[in-house]
């Protein structure tokens, strides 16, 4: 959406005959400003569906669980083959490797497993759900897109394309740092105000 909203010829590549969230694609916000096609990725036509796309396109970004695009035969091997200067992005929730890599998960999971839901809400009572806005808006689509835009200047210097690999959990994470300076920054302020009235 924000890569369309700023200009970007974008193509959603959707499963054939899946059934959408938004019933009346009028009313799906996010979908605006790009076209769609249904593609059966299952099959050998599908995939050169894809890979013709590919061969003109300046991005790909993907969100599938770590290993299911290389099975559909459309791994980045595969689509930097077809088109060296093509930028990949890939969203995962836990990253492309590790033990949870392969584990389902939901925005309020990498929230809460970055400490950033411990962070929100009252002091004492219990947290507050920011909606989906901190992993999967903020620190998956935005980081994501940001990723993607920077590897995409790349390419027009270099002529080469390369993977961007963004997990939520990664990204609502780093949504923290600030606290965590802020934190680090107020004790040692205590400290040194301590350490100043012990000196008196």
């Amino acid at each position: 959406m924000m890569l369309a909203d700023m200009g970007a010829e974008v193509i959603r590549v959707e499963r054939a005959g899946a059934a959408t969230i938004v019933p009346e694609p009028r009313f799906d916000v996010l979908a605006r400003s790009r076209r769609s096609i249904a593609v059966d990725l299952k099959r050998a036509q599908g995939v050169r569906i894809v890979l013709d796309l590919v061969a003109g396109a300046d991005g790909l970004f993907e969100g599938y669980r770590p290993g299911v695009l290389e099975r559909l035969g459309l791994g980045p091997g595969v689509l930097l083959e077809h088109n060296p200067r093509l930028v990949v992005g890939r969203m995962t929730g836990f990253g492309q490797q590790g033990p949870l890599a392969g584990a389902p998960g939901h925005d309020i999971d990498y929230t809460a497993m970055s400490g950033a839901l411990h962070a929100i809400g009252p002091q004492g009572g219990p947290p507050a759900v920011p909606l989906n806005l901190v992993a999967d808006f903020g620190g998956g689509g935005m980081l994501l897109a940001f990723g993607m835009v920077c590897a995409l200047l790349e390419a027009t210097r270099s002529g080469r394309g390369q993977v961007v690999d963004a997990a939520m959990i990664d990204g609502a994470t780093a949504f923290t740092r600030i606290r965590r300076s802020a934190s680090s920054a107020a004790s040692a302020l205590v400290r040194a105000a301590t350490a100043a009235l012990l000196a008196v």
